[in-house]
């Protein structure tokens, strides 16, 4: 079975990705959707007991918020995937300015996970782990992190323009 953790700020694309490469696969276990961490508690050990492949799809910033999910998938004998989104803040808060209703989220709270966000090591946990650019034409560049590069994620200096990337 499969457990895939996503780690990147608000709008940078992770909703959007479940939705094309793991909507008909896995159970998407969302805060936005279930709205209170028992729900999310409910549900995860639900896909753990019943051995469902799942993606969580929250920000997760920081490495103990992933090591919730992944500790309790490792225990359960999943394979943990993990997925980076690596976006500018500019990037982000314009895609958040074209949601609507309660999916907007306030300038500050993208400014408030950033702050705390801490980019995601194979030594976490993760079985694989990937970095994910979403693109201007709304396509996404996928590359896996090798073990050898550590903390340092593959061509993370290169930015869209050349320029080192906001994360």
């Amino acid at each position: 079975m499969q457990a895939v953790i996503f780690c990147g700020i608000q709008a940078s694309g992770k909703s959007t990705f479940y939705k094309e490469h793991f909507f008909n696969t896995h159970v998407r276990i969302s805060l936005d959707l279930l709205r209170t961490r028992n729900r999310e508690n409910l549900l995860l050990e639900a896909c753990l007991s019943t051995q469902m492949r799942f993606v969580v799809d929250n920000t997760n910033p920081t490495a103990a918020e992933r090591q919730k999910y992944i500790g309790l998938a490792k225990a359960a004998r999943y394979e943990v995937v993990g997925y980076f989104f690596e976006t500018s803040v500019k990037e982000a808060l314009v895609r958040n300015s074209r949601r609507s209703g309660r999916f907007v989220v306030p300038d500050k709270g993208v400014f408030g996970t950033l702050k705390r966000l801490q980019k995601p090591a194979l030594a976490e946990g993760f079985d694989v782990l990937y970095l994910v650019r979403l693109q201007q034409d709304g396509s996404y560049i996928i590359k896996q992190v090798e073990p050898e590069t550590g903390h340092r994620f593959p061509d993370s200096a290169d930015g869209p323009d050349g320029s080192e990337p906001e994360v």
